[in-house]
This record gives structure tokens, sequence and C-alpha cells, in this order.
């Protein structure tokens, strides 16, 4: 009789290679699926009992295996083997040891190779309703802190220079706006995922009279992956997670560099809490971002998940091919590391305090309202491209003159337009610019608590 080490290693005459036994094990990461793995086998389990596949009796024993089993999980008791390869193995294994012979019979008409897409798929189901429900607790931290500063205003940016005052409510709004549409990625997104691949075996199906759709409610999947084929060998499903996550990240790490610059000295328009900020070995008077820049570099490692996993899959012929064992540890990590992102961000911003001085002091400076001396013309009756020919010329003579356009004398006003009067002093106020500008998707505060509200109501509708 052949030396065996495995039970389906009958066709072998000789041992496994105890190095190639170790490399190709995949138990220390993908044993992070047993609960999802019970999960699926107790709904198969039934559903072959029901099919009569199986008997009433070895369903029972199958069922109560399964049920110790998932006890022995949730309290970190189960012995975990290299030796069976697998958390599918290793589970199967300690089944059989807990009930016979009738824990062989579990396996019946599937394939590891259906049996792991469908953990992969419930655990992602999971996690994409963990991942949403944190963006909803960030963006109601960031709902809360634009309300608290809707009369604050700032310097509005472009290509990192003044361009024009707007309210930092507005500004961290932007954000709360991004976020929706993450938030809506992962919603859309886990129709694709909630489909079962449980029934496709090993790729061609199985010749057992399965009912597949019994098993896609039992487990509560919205439908069937139709070609069993397509159900083992494709993981767009993940791919796609990891392209949300990693757009998700994307976001995150654009807010972080404005916490990080805004932070800084040079900056001054905010403090974060001593609680989510480190000091420096060698110099004591630092206080540095980390979490920011941890969450700004962290994005590099979920964009490098996303990219693993689409070159992974790039040159893989139909069907199954071992390759796609290394689809897990990059979904794992990207998981875990935006649900903590997310988490962390949420209790973040609720710290934040903002100096509204040097705020409002900066968002008054580099001529930050000269588009509103242009638009001040346009209403005066000028074209605006000569409006802003004349307001260049006005501005070219501020610099000159180390004046703020508030502070040019009527006279000099009337050399460049006889139009200018007055009143054109209201339209060049910090004030004057933001309230000014008083429509959907503006930065007035009267339109950023409209959106606000607007925001609030929406958090407390069901996506759909």
């Amino acid at each position: 009789m052949s030396k065996q080490i495995k039970k389906w290693s009958g066709r072998f005459d000789e041992p496994v290679n105890k190095l190639v036994q170790i490399f190709t094990a995949s138990v220390d990461f993908d044993k992070r699926l047993a609960l999802y793995d019970i999960k699926g086998s107790l709904a198969h389990a039934e559903m072959l009992n029901k099919q009569k596949i199986i008997t009433n009796s070895d369903f029972k024993k199958i069922q109560l295996g399964l049920n110790k089993i998932q006890n022995l999980v949730i309290n970190n008791e189960f012995i975990w083997s290299v030796d069976d390869e697998d958390v599918h193995l290793n589970i199967e294994k300690k089944l059989t040891q807990l009930i016979g012979e009738a824990g062989k019979k579990l396996h019946t008409g599937r394939s590891r190779n259906d049996q792991v897409a469908t953990d992969l798929r419930l655990f992602l189901r999971d996690v994409t309703d963990e991942v949403i429900e944190k963006i909803i607790q960030l963006q109601k931290s960031i709902i809360s802190f634009a309300k608290k500063n809707a009369d604050v205003f700032m310097p509005g940016l472009t290509h990192l220079q003044i361009a024009q005052p707007i309210s930092f409510a507005h500004h961290l709004m932007a954000y709360y706006e991004m976020l929706e549409r993450d938030k809506r990625r992962f919603f859309d997104s886990k129709k694709r995922i909630n489909q079962l691949p449980l029934g496709a075996a090993a790729l061609a199906g199985t010749s057992y009279p399965i009912d597949r759709k019994w098993v896609a409610k039992k487990l509560k999947f919205d439908g069937l992956c139709e070609n069993s084929i397509d159900a083992v060998s494709d993981r767009d499903f993940a791919i796609e997670f990891l392209f949300d996550a990693s757009l998700l990240m994307t976001h995150l790490s654009r807010l972080s560099e404005e916490l990080i610059m805004w932070m800084s000295p040079f900056f001054g328009f905010i403090e974060i809490a001593d609680s989510f900020c480190t000091g420096s070995s060698i110099m004591p008077q630092k206080k540095n971002p980390d979490v920011p820049e941890l969450i700004r570099g962290k994005v590099a490692r979920v964009n490098g998940n996303l990219m693993a996993l689409l070159t992974l899959m790039k040159s893989q012929p139909l069907a199954y091919n071992k390759d796609n064992q290394e689809d897990k540890e990059p979904v794992f990590d990207s998981a875990d590391t935006i649900v903590d992102s997310l988490e962390i961000y949420a209790a973040l911003i609720k710290s934040i305090k903002v100096n509204k001085k040097i705020m409002l002091k900066y968002a008054g400076d580099g001529f930050s309202t000269a588009t509103d001396l242009a638009d001040y013309l346009v209403k005066k009756g000028l074209p605006f491209r000569t409006s802003h020919e004349i307001v260049a010329e006005i501005v070219n003579y501020a610099v000159k003159s180390k004046v703020h356009l508030h502070e040019i004398q009527m006279s000099e006003f009337k050399k460049y337009s006889n139009k200018i009067d007055d009143d054109v002093y209201e339209v060049l106020t910090v004030l004057g610019s933001v309230t000014a500008r008083d429509h959907i998707g503006a930065t007035s505060p009267k339109q950023i608590l409209q959106a606000i509200k607007k925001a609030e109501i929406n958090l407390r509708k069901k996506l759909s």
C-alpha cells in the first residue's frame, strides 16, 4: 500500500515533501474563514439531507460535530495543523474525529474550489456591511464637526495657492460627499459579492441532485453564480472590494494630508488632541500627527493589495488554479486596514480644535476676493473677460503697493473703471464673498447648513 500523508493523496507513490507541505499550506491565514466555512458546511449538509443524499442520522451527527467545532473556534480552543493544509481540511479532519465515518460524507457534492469561494464571499459580505457602518460613523463625525464650524471661514486653495474665501464647514462637507460615494460603491458591490458559488464543485458541477437555490436562500445569498467554471475561478468580486477600499483610502489620505498641513505651524489652522499624536525621541517640543500620517501611508499597502489581486488573476487559464490561494491575505489586510482607519478617524475628527482667527486672516489674504470684484463689474454691465483684465491690473497695483483690495482708495479704483463705486467695499470682505455664493452646492453659511441638514436626513435613510 502506498504511503500517504493526506486522505486524498492516494494517487501518489510517495509522500509530499515537507518543504512543499509547508509552502503550500494556507491554514495560518485562511483559518480566519473558519466560522464561514462551518456556516456553509451546515447549510450544505442540511441540503444533502433534504435531497436524501445523506441520511438524517448522518446529518444530525454532522450538525452536532460542526457546532462543537464552531464553539472550539469561537473560544480559541481549536488546534490548527499545517499538516492538514487549510481551514477546510482542518475542520473536516476534526469533524471525522468527533463523529466518525459520517464526517467523511460532508464533502459529498462539493469541492474545496466552490467551498473556498463561498467562504470568501460570506466573509466579504460581512466586512462590506461593517465598512458601510464605519463610513456612516465617520460621516456623522464630519457632519457634527462641520455644524460646529459653519461660521468659520478659511482660504479655499487651488494649486495650493489662495483662491477664494470659503466656509470651513463647506470644505469639510466635501469629504462627506466623497465618503457617500464610497459607501454607495461598497453597497453596490455587495450585489455582486452576494452570489452563491457552492454547487459548482471543482469546475463542472456535480452529478448529485443538489438544490443550489435552497442553499442560497438558507445562506441569504441574493442569487447563484450561474456558470460553474466562472463560479470557482474568478475573484472579480474580491478585486472590486479592493478597488473600493483603495478609493476610500485615497479619500482618507487626502483628508490626512490636509490635517497634517493645517496642524503645521506654517498654517496653524487646527490642533489635534494630544491623545491622537506622538512626541519625538530627541526633540521634546514636537507634537506629531502620526495617525493622519499612518493613514496616508497605509493607502500604499491597500493600493498594493489591489494590484496584487489584479496581477494574480491576469494570466490564469480557466478554471481554478492554486494561484488563488494568494487572494486571501490581500483581502484580509485591506479589510482590516480600512475598518481600523475609518474607526480611528471617526474619533479623531471629534478631537480637533479650530483656530478661527488664523483661518479668517488667511481667508482674506492673497487677494482672495478678486473674483468678487470681477463679478461686481459684470453686474455693473461689463463683460466678464473685460472685468477680469481690469481686476488683474488692480491686483498688480495692490501687489506693488503692498495693500489689500479693501484698502485701495476709491480714487485709485476709479483709475481702472468709473463703474466702481463705494458699494464695492461690501463685496471685498470675506463675509461678503462667502455669503454671496448662495446657491445649491456653494459655500454660503445658509447653503452649507442646508447641506448638513440634508446629509443628516440622508444618513437616517436605508441604503437602496
